[in-house]
């Protein structure tokens, strides 16, 4: 098997796996608080990781090291991965996946209003539009069939999730350090873990190990084993071997997974009209990726002319 496909492989395994994860975190708050869940899952996940790096001789960071990884941490597993968690127990798995799938046009957005290296062409307005068009009309109609308690403040809690993945994908973009991706993970994943356990002890909102069901044991060691470990490892061997925009298409096919696997395991309600918004959305995302993609093409041409 050539590397191509092994890649094609690896694309496959993160769009589809990282679709279910969001069944799988929606069956596990069922019973149990998100931030329980998403305390287990980063406790188990991160020492697992930092295990297998500690057998292989890596050295511990520095203080610098450290307090950039527990930034990330913050950003990337407490306020993103932690929020989000929080937010299934109130609104579908579909509905979160799609959300978060937004954040290319929060960073759009961002880099616009604070590094101005980004131009809002009729491109990206159009992609902005349908994007948040999208996303309304699939709010609208989980709203209309939906009867829990709190639904509205689960979608603003996906929100303030997504932009906190935005903000913390572009701090990381701008990054200087140079520390192991997988190593740095399993550092924001352990330091995220003590972080959402003290948030869960403020809370009051918590049930004894002993007392977790099956069913979300299940569900975090599915979590654990499928989406941090094999699936972010498939992920990372995907966008080293395939062009960005073909790695990025799982951006793309995960929510329509979470709607579909949601649908039938759990039977989240899916209409035509949450179809269509969810198509409505992604197709927004893409015309945004791309005029990002143009712009730096451009860019890209001009520097290679000064340097003539």
């Amino acid at each position: 098997m050539t590397t191509k496909q092994k890649a094609y492989i690896a694309l496959t395994l993160t769009s589809t796996v990282w679709g279910t994860s969001w069944v799988a975190s929606k069956l596990g708050v069922q019973n149990v608080p998100g931030l329980e869940v998403a305390s287990i899952r980063q406790l188990i996940a991160g020492v697992l990781l930092l295990s297998f790096f500690f057998i292989k001789g890596e050295k511990l960071p520095s203080k610098k090291e450290f307090l950039w990884l527990t930034m990330m941490a913050l950003l990337l597993f407490v306020s993103a991965n932690g929020i989000a968690t929080v937010a299934l127990k109130t609104i579908p798995s579909g509905m979160g996946a799609l959300i978060s799938a937004l954040y290319p046009l929060c960073v759009v957005i961002i880099e616009r209003l604070f590094f101005r290296n980004t131009k809002i062409t009729a491109l990206t307005f159009t992609g902005l539009l349908l994007g948040i068009g999208g996303i309304a009309l699939v709010f609208y109609d989980n709203a209309f069939h939906s009867h829990t308690e709190g639904y509205s403040w689960g979608a603003i809690l996906s929100l303030i999730a997504m932009l906190s993945w935005s903000i913390g994908t572009i701090v990381l973009s701008r990054s200087k350090l140079k520390i192991n991706p997988y190593y740095a993970t399993g550092w924001e994943m352990l330091i995220s873990s003590f972080i959402l356990m003290i948030m869960l002890g403020i809370s009051g909102n918590s049930i004894p190990i002993v007392q977790i069901p099956y069913q979300s044991w299940a569900a975090i060691a599915y979590l654990v084993i499928a989406s941090n470990l094999i699936t972010f490892a498939a992920f990372i061997y995907s966008m080293k071997h395939l062009e960005p925009a073909m790695a990025s298409l799982y951006a793309y096919i995960n929510p329509i997974v979470a709607i579909f696997v949601g649908s039938f395991l759990i039977d989240e309600k899916i209409t035509w009209k949450i179809i269509i918004g969810s198509i409505i959305t992604l197709v927004g995302v893409y015309l945004v990726n791309q005029s990002l993609r143009k712009q730096k093409e451009q860019l890209a041409v001009i520097s290679d002319a000064d340097g003539m």
